[in-house]
Parts: structure tokens; sequence; C-alpha cells
């Protein structure tokens, strides 16, 4: 019963929840066996806290019980990336300079998931600070793939990724900036969102900027629309925070694509890309041309972006950690301390010119989707690479200046402001995952999921298990 269980979507498993069929502690119990089995082979949930999950599902069966009202995500099993303040729980940002540290209130969207009615588990493994799509640190080490335990998870969440692979948890939180919440889904054949700036309000931020969102994961796509519901809405405490409620998401994800028009990208303009992805990705054009879609070759024109993000990119690491540089600079990674560097090196006027041209981008884009609804691409340059990588320094024969060059079929997006999802596309013939990337117009997050759903309907990729849980 526990393996059916752990393999039930969040959607059903919120349903029999609430409609007696199954308790909340039945569900914990069997996702804290899931997690007592796996994930000491994976390493995705770091900080494990089982007396106290049990302790709020037994709650969330009191509350039913009583007859009292329930939120959708009433007794659902989640667990919070370590970069998100978690009130009375180890806190660490996968930074030895926080191992020990436990803060005193929670993120705004770790609020929002528990008004909801989820029960924390724990948290769940990234790399120091968030950088980097590889996910290991000297505090917990590295997350493995599930489907190829020599592999990395992907990045920056990648220990919720894997754990929603496994089955250790029905859902679960993450951020992204440069493609941390679409990269790791891509890796572990997992949905990823990335919402429309302010979609998901974040706070405490120093600097609320568009590059960086938190949004949702689960195994499914209605199952991340679900959660996007709870977690969605307007907060006075965010300045960047959209005003339509979440609940626009709690609504059928069915739709007639017959006709609409997509632009279709192999490499959004010349970036390098692993042919074994191609070769996976050219198979979703196909699907979506299945569901009645106009197909056709194009892309933005995205010149300065990649400068853009980088210089965006570094002025939020000087400006987030500039300070724990001067003081810890023996503690942090190299890669780290370089970004944080490089924002110090900044003029006012680079910074300047940055914001400027992303929103000159941003037009040109929206723009670019006055033609076309969705513009379709891979989610990720490569395949899941090995573990002891820390990032490829080539594509095809491509030199990467940095260690985040490889990332930039998602960044680029990034630097549009538009919302985007990695979902299922298939798999090589090793059998590692390759997701597909879906974007919208500006603000249409609920297009981008009705998209994703019909072609996870027509594919089904995301119902392959790993391997580790066989």
């Amino acid at each position: 019963m526990a393996d059916e269980i752990c393999s039930m979507t969040a959607t059903e498993l919120a349903g029999r929840i609430r409609r007696g069929e199954l308790s909340a502690t039945e569900v914990m119990e069997a996702h804290l066996e899931r997690i007592e089995a796996v994930n000491p082979r994976i390493n995705a949930v770091v900080t494990l806290l089982p007396e106290r999950a049990m302790e709020g599902a037994r709650a969330a069966d009191e509350v039913l019980a009583r007859g009292l009202p329930v939120g959708p995500l009433h007794g659902l099993p989640v667990a919070h990336k370590d970069l998100a303040l978690t009130r009375g729980i180890r806190t660490t940002f996968g930074s030895p300079i926080f191992a020990d540290f436990v803060p005193e209130t929670d993120a705004l969207i770790v609020e929002r998931l528990r008004a909801a009615g989820a029960v924390t588990v724990g948290k769940t493994n990234t790399p120091e600070f968030g950088a980097g799509s590889q996910t290991f640190n000297e505090v917990f080490g590295e997350t493995l793939n599930p489907y190829d335990a020599t592999k990395t998870s992907g990045g920056s969440s990648g220990g919720a990724a894997a754990a929603l692979a496994c089955g250790m948890l029905p859902i679960a939180d993450g951020s992204d900036m440069g493609g941390s919440l679409r990269n790791p889904a891509s890796f572990c054949n997992v949905v990823g969102l990335r919402p429309s700036p302010g979609r998901v309000p974040t706070w405490p931020d120093v600097a609320p900027h568009p590059l960086s969102v938190e949004g949702p994961m689960a195994r499914t796509v209605e199952d991340v629309a679900l959660v996007l519901s709870a977690i969605a809405g307007p907060d006075p405490r965010s300045p960047l925070s959209i005003s339509e409620p979440g609940g626009t998401f709690a609504r059928p994800l069915d739709r007639d694509f017959r006709g609409v028009r997509v632009a279709w990208s192999r490499d959004l303009g010349g970036l390098p890309v692993d042919v074994r992805v191609t070769g996976v990705v050219e198979g979703g054009r196909r699907v979506l041309e299945a569901l009645g879609c106009a197909v056709d070759e194009a892309e933005p024109d995205l010149a300065g972006a990649d400068e853009v993000f980088k210089i965006l990119r570094a002025w939020r690491f000087e400006l987030a950690y500039g300070e724990l540089l001067k003081k810890h600079r023996g503690q942090m990674k190299d890669t780290v301390a370089w970004n944080i560097e490089e924002g110090a090196r900044l003029s006012g006027p680079s910074v300047g010119w940055a914001e400027r041209r992303r929103v000159e981008l941003y037009h040109a884009a929206r723009e670019f989707m006055d033609a076309y609804e969705f513009l379709v691409l891979p989610v990720a340059q490569v395949l899941p690479f090995d573990v002891g990588l820390r990032y490829p320094t080539e594509i095809d024969g491509v030199e990467m200046e940095t260690y985040i060059d490889w990332m930039k079929s998602c960044y680029l997006v990034t630097v549009m402001g538009l919302p985007a999802i990695s979902v299922p596309c298939g798999f090589t013939p090793e059998g590692l995952p390759v997701g597909l990337q879906i974007v919208g117009r500006p603000r249409d997050d609920l297009g981008v999921l009705r998209l994703a759903h019909a072609f996870e309907s027509v594919t089904g990729h995301g119902k392959r298990r790993p391997p580790v849980v066989n």
C-alpha cells in the first residue's frame, strides 16, 4: 500500500484525504517509509523531521474529523528547498557558513504551503546559495540522479526534483534565476514551472527583481497547477507581486490547441546543443503538430541577453553575499566568490545598461509573442552529466566561458521575463530524461500549464519511474 500511495499524484492524494479514503497519517507514513528506503542512495532530503511530520499529519486528520474547512494541499507531505527560511528548522543555504543556522521566521512560500494544508517533512538539497545547476555542497554532499546514480540531478532545486522522481514527496517548492526550477525537472523527468515574475511573491528578499522567482515542482502538470493555486497571489511585503489571486489556477487544464501558433527553436539562435538532446526534443515537435498546433521554426532576437543576465546576476550576488565574502571567503566555493567579485567590479553605467536592455528585450519578446502564442525549445543544452563534474566546460566542441554558460537555453528565457515550464519529453537510448521547455506570453502562466498538460497527456513520459524505486 505504501508503494501505491507514493505513486499517486498529489491531486489524487489530496482528493482521497478530503474524502476520507486515506488519512493524512497513512500518506505521511508511506512517504517517510519511501524516504528511509531511497534517500540514503540519492541524498535529496537533507534535513528530515519524521516526528514533527507525523504530528502534523495527525493534526491534519483531526481537522478533517472535526469537519473544519481545509486548504487545497491538506495533508500532503512537502519538503522545502534549503534556500527557503523555515522557522525552527535548520536552513543552511548549502553553505558551511550557515551549517547550524535555525531561522526564526518562514519564507512567504513556506507560509502559504502550510496555510494550504501541506505538512513539512524537512528540507531538500541545493548547491551553495543556489549557485549553479549542479546540486552539491560541503554541508550535505551531492544529490544523485534517480535515473542514473552516476549523474547529477541538476539544480539548483536538484534535491526537490530527485525527491519527487523517487516518490519521496508528492509536491515541492523551488526557486529559479537561471533555470533552477526547469533544469532539475528536465534532468529528473518531473515538472518544474518558472512562473511569471511576481506570480509567487518572494519575502524576505534583499532586492526583489524579476530575474529571480519562486515556484512549484511536482510529477504532473496538474499537480504543479494545484501547488501554484496555493502559493500565487498578491502580498504587500513583495513590491513585485501580481494582484491576480492564486485560485485562477485551480481550474481544468483541458484546451483545444488546433491552429495555435507555436515558434519552434532547436537552439535559441545558435546555442550549442548535445545532439542526443536534439534527438529527443525533435519528437516533441511532432507531438505539438499532432495536437493541431501550427509550428514554425522561429525565435526572438536575444542580442545582449547573455550579458544582461551575467551583469544582473553578479550585481545580485554582490548585494546578497558581498559582506559574507569579506568575512568567510575560505568557506565559500570558488564560483560563488567569483560571482560576488564580478558584481563588486560593476559600474553604475553597466548596471544601468543591463536594466535598459532587459526592458528592451522584454518588449521584443512580447512583440514576438504577439505572432506566436508559445515558444518551445530544449530545457537544457546537455544531458545529465557525471556527478563529479562540477559544470560542463564544453558542449559539442564549444568551450563554456563560465560555470553557468551551459544553461543559456534557460537563462536567456529568464531575461525575457516570460513564464516557462519544463515537461518530460522522453529519454535517450541510455535512459536519461530530457525535458521540453514551453514559454508563454507575458503573465500567461495558465496557457503554459495548459499546453504542457496537453503534451503530457499525449506522451505519458512523466509516468516512467526511475529504477531506484523499482
